[in-house]
């Protein structure tokens, strides 16, 4: 296909994948870690949060379709990768299933310390992958110990580099910056303005940060053409805070995007033609060669992802399309039939409604004549 072998095919295949769950991924990761910050009550912190209600488990498959195609496709790469960086993995796992705990959860009971322990998980379940993605993927592209063998003989401190911190941090100032766009793009009033004012506050402070980490990868990694890469990140990044400040919602979430593509284009393009570079032994070094399967099984890997594709794209794009509008004050209804905290044994249930309506339905309760059997 135009050339290409089918080793190659699959870097670019998993770098896309990779691309789709970091835009996408980026702003509910974003919009979870601002939920402290942009909901200033329970009504604004449960449209913050159904602002991704919808997308955010779906999201979730692009890491699922990654994972499995670098295991299938570089089975060499996974099994290094995943041993190597096991516990930030695991970590980032955790993080994973905590926060989908959280959404799921955290409007079953009707108290509001139970919610605030919630979005306190939430938040930090939010953060943490979002910095710990770039921590993972800065240590890709610039290499970690590996023997001969392909074993990775550093720690988990190893991983903490400053060239490593400051990807991660990168990945969170810019995640943080796309949720808060993306919230001011799906709701009105009070908190529009709020998610506004945040989204250009953190550009602010991540347009130096994301320039200095890609001029480090640039300088350290990149290629020739990756310095493409870099100035349409610079420039996108730069063109979404400005877009910002004129109120220009659409456009700036757009570029924040057009910011992770370009950003991961970059670092994708910086490690090709390795997969997981040696920084201690050469021969350690894998590469699109040496990580991959055999051509029969790349061939029919080939053929499913052609069939199943582009069905995945129709079905998520379709769910976007259906919930597109912003959300309102008057979209998020009164809580009912959510069983009260530390309701006594035998107590009547709280009945949410004024009280002149619960008054009401006792009197009609006491009128209600006995039915005998």
């Amino acid at each position: 296909m135009f050339g290409l072998a089918l080793t190659d095919i699959w870097f670019l295949l998993i770098a896309l994948l990779w691309t789709g769950y970091f835009v996408l991924e980026g702003f509910d990761f974003g919009v979870g870690a601002l939920l402290g910050v942009l909901g200033r009550d329970e009504t604004d912190r449960r449209r913050v949060v159904n602002t991704i209600g919808p997308l955010w488990d779906g999201n979730e498959v692009w890491l699922l379709v990654a994972g499995g195609a670098t295991f299938a496709a570089f089975p060499e790469w996974y099994a290094s990768l995943f041993s190597g960086f096991y516990l930030a993995l695991l970590v980032v796992l955790v993080a994973l299933i905590g926060r989908g705990v959280a959404f799921e959860y955290r409007g079953k009971v009707d108290d509001d310390r139970w919610r605030r322990r919630w979005d306190a998980v939430i938040i930090g379940c939010s953060a943490v992958p979002a910095l710990l993605w770039g921590v993972a993927f800065a240590n890709i592209v610039a290499g970690v110990p590996l023997d001969a063998d392909h074993e990775y003989t550093g720690t988990f401190f190893t991983l903490l580099n400053p060239y490593a911190l400051l990807g991660g941090l990168t990945t969170l100032l810019v995640f943080l910056m796309h949720g808060a766009v993306f919230v001011s793009l799906k709701t009105d009033g009070d908190l529009r303005v709020r998610a506004h004012r945040l989204a250009l506050r953190l550009g602010v402070v991540a347009v130096p940060v994301a320039a200095a980490f890609l001029v480090w990868t640039q300088l350290a990694h990149g290629k020739g053409w990756t310095l493409i890469s870099v100035a349409l990140a610079a420039g996108a990044l730069v063109g979404a805070v400005l877009l910002v400040g004129r109120g220009r919602e659409g456009w700036a979430f757009t570029l924040t995007a057009a910011t992770i593509v370009a950003t991961t284009v970059t670092l994708f393009g910086s490690l090709y033609p390795n997969v997981l570079p040696s920084s201690t032994d050469p021969a350690g070094t894998l590469t699109t060669t040496n990580a991959a399967s055999t051509p029969y099984t790349l061939q029919i890997m080939t053929w499913v992802a052609l069939a199943v594709t582009p069905v995945v794209l129709a079905y998520q794009a379709w769910s976007y399309w259906v919930f597109r509008r912003r959300l309102t004050r008057d979209d998020i209804p009164a809580p009912t039939g959510l069983p009260p905290r530390n309701t006594r044994a035998g107590a009547r249930p709280e009945i949410p409604g004024t009280a002149q309506e619960q008054r009401a339905g006792d009197e009609v309760a006491e009128e209600r004549p006995e039915v005998r059997r």
